[in-house]
């Protein structure tokens, strides 16, 4: 694997979610900055060394509501 992608998105309690595309990984933090270290430190838990992909990617998904 040479990729793994991350959807991220806003937390009802506040902080942000993260769940891994086609894996059992999911982490969270209260800040961006802490997310990234938290989906670094996930990754590296989840995979042995010589298997833990070179590129984690990061899709932040973010809902808007318009009141008309």
């Amino acid at each position: 694997m040479t990729e793994i992608v991350f959807v991220v998105e806003l937390a009802p309690e506040g902080g942000y979610t993260a769940h891994a595309l086609g894996e059992s990984i999911f982490t969270e933090a209260d800040t961006e900055a802490e997310l990234r270290v938290a989906v670094q430190e996930a990754v590296r838990c989840h995979f042995d060394e010589s298997k833990s992909p070179k590129v984690i990617r990061l899709h932040f998904v973010r809902d808007e509501l318009l009141a008309a």
